[in-house]
């Protein structure tokens, strides 16, 4: 991985990293309670065709820890000045989990600034049962520690069969959840516990690719299928036995995803 750098906007200093010197900018935006380095795999693999972002948003990581109530707007405007900061006019834009809910909405605010949009693991149009459920993991944050949820929701994000042949990755996972501010890891949840996009999607209009794991119960298929129903020619991709973390125990499979609908999709658009 390149070296890290700084940049701040506002109030927040982000710590972010550019990879690679492809023809392609790509801007890999990460979800709660985590860090650019969650991209690492997914870079390692793409970094000889594209020129990649990656950061830290807003309290997580080596970013500044922000105290108070987050907004999506925020996390929109730090990951276009940092977008300005590489020199990326324009740009390809891929989100996992929360990081797909901030990718739909610069996608609905910014659209002439994304080339193409990624929208991995990411939730739209919950029903009131899934709402109640996210709401339900939101107020335990709320009243626990990162490290409480993290054990809750492991096997959530991660196949029984990955964990167990990888135990040093999970130590690494649980170490890095850790070191997460109790405060800022609430107030980023919270903007994705109650953020839903699911009726402006017919307002994205660049070429578009929804992919999610199979297993996955919260960003589930049911909702992968709704955002590639609502969004204007998008393409979709559900994996296979996999659960949520899928930048975590798939990088090649993402990778590989990002790799050909960026590079081998043919340019015109319905």
């Amino acid at each position: 991985m390149a070296e890290a750098r700084e940049h701040t906007v506002g109030e927040v200093t982000l710590n972010y990293r550019i990879d690679g010197d492809g023809g392609e900018p790509l801007v890999c935006i990460h979800g709660v309670g985590s860090y650019l380095e969650a991209w690492s795999g997914v870079v390692e693999r793409l970094k000889d065709r594209f020129t990649i972002l990656t950061f830290d948003l807003r309290g997580h990581g080596k970013s500044s820890r922000v105290n108070g109530r987050y907004e999506i707007d925020d996390f929109v405007t730090e990951t276009l000045a940092l977008a300005d900061k590489a020199g990326f006019s324009t740009f390809n834009l891929a989100g996992f989990s929360l990081g797909g809910l901030i990718a739909q909405r610069l996608a609905l605010t910014h659209l002439p600034r994304l080339r193409r949009l990624v929208l991995l693991s990411t939730v739209a149009g919950r029903t009131l049962e899934e709402r109640e459920g996210v709401l339900a993991r939101l107020a335990a944050l709320q009243t626990g520690t990162p490290a409480d949820h993290h054990m809750a929701s492991l096997s959530r994000w991660l196949t029984e069969a990955f964990q167990e042949k990888h135990p040093d990755v999970i130590a690494w996972l649980r170490a890095r959840d850790a070191e997460n501010d109790p405060a800022c890891y609430a107030a980023a949840y919270r903007v994705l516990a109650e953020t839903d996009f699911g009726g402006f999607l017919d307002q994205i209009r660049c070429p578009t690719l929804i992919a999610t794991g199979e297993e996955d119960v919260g960003s589930n298929p049911r909702m992968a299928r709704y955002m590639h129903d609502r969004i204007p020619g998008s393409q979709l991709a559900l994996f296979p036995g996999l659960r949520h973390s899928i930048l975590i125990e798939a990088p090649d499979v993402v990778a590989k995803t990002i790799n050909d609908f960026v590079l081998n999709t043919k340019a015109a658009y319905g």
